[in-house]
Order: structure tokens, then C-alpha cells, then sequence
């Protein structure tokens, strides 16, 4: 079943993309997608490993490229528990946990490929301040846990 989206106030609280933002970077993640199996193919066949031709074996509960990125969106997004995302993707939540491992670096890359990933790499109080020049206020979220 999947999540259901029924309109654009859904897809912008499940997901945090409007319709438009999801349709753009659907072409990147696929293409990575499609990059990342062909070199886990071929490390496969090189290493002997490998006993199946692509697209051989079972298929998953995220059939298409779409519901691949629509899941790491709405975990991105709501953050639910395992228990909880495997019950809205119709999974076990082992699965719901593979496959946030696998798809989150996919979107990771998909973001940095498109250009829409902020920088976040500062290690030094000078880059901190040169990310921060000509800003008047600085707002810092965070949540305590014990």
C-alpha cells in the first residue's frame, strides 16, 4: 500500500518538497540509483559473488524509484520510529531500517548532485564566521535528551 498522498499540504508535511520539488529530483536520485547497482554489479562479477543478473531475486515492498524517494523523504521529514514508518510503508521495520541505510546516502548525493544540499563542513571558528557574515541573528534548535 505506501503512503498515499492526496495533495500538495500532504506532500509538503510528509515530505517537506512540493510536487514540483519531488518531480525534479526524481531524475537525479533514479540516475544514482541506476550508477550505484551497476557498481555493486560489477564489484559482484568481479568478486565472483555475484549469482543473479540485475533486476533478478524478489522484489521489494518500494517497487518504483518514486516510492524509493518518497520514503527517505517522509523519514527525513517526520522522523517516525522504525515501528511506525514500517507500518505506514507496509513493511517490518527491519526493512523500514535497511532500507532508510541504503537510501539515505542516495539522497545525500542526490541533494549534493543537484546543488540543494548547505554546506555544513566547518571545522574552524573562521569558517563558522565567514558562513555567518552579514547575518544580524543566529537561531540555534536543538533537543536535550537525558
Amino acid at each position: 500500500m505506501g503512503l498515499q498522498i492526496r495533495d500538495g499540504r500532504q506532500m509538503q508535511a510528509l515530505t517537506g518538497l512540493s510536487q514540483g520539488q519531488f518531480d525534479h529530483l526524481l531524475p537525479v536520485f533514479s540516475a544514482l540509483d541506476q550508477a550505484t547497482q551497476q557498481k555493486t554489479y560489477a564489484e559482484g562479477v568481479e568478486s565472483g559473488t555475484r549469482r543473479r543478473k540485475p533486476g533478478g531475486g524478489s522484489k521489494g515492498k518500494l517497487p518504483t524509484m518514486a516510492a524509493k524517494l518518497l520514503c527517505v523523504l517522509y523519514g527525513d521529514q517526520t522522523y517516525p520510529t522504525f515501528d511506525v514508518r514500517g507500518t505506514h510503508l507496509d513493511m517490518a521495520r527491519s526493512q523500514a531500517n535497511e532500507n532508510l541505510q541504503k537510501l539515505s546516502p542516495m539522497l545525500s548525493d542526490t541533494l549534493v548532485h543537484s546543488e540543494r544540499m548547505p554546506s555544513r563542513a566547518l571545522s574552524t571558528p573562521a569558517d563558522l564566521k565567514a558562513a555567518l557574515q552579514g547575518m544580524d541573528q543566529v537561531i540555534i534548535d536543538a533537543t536535550e535528551r537525558a
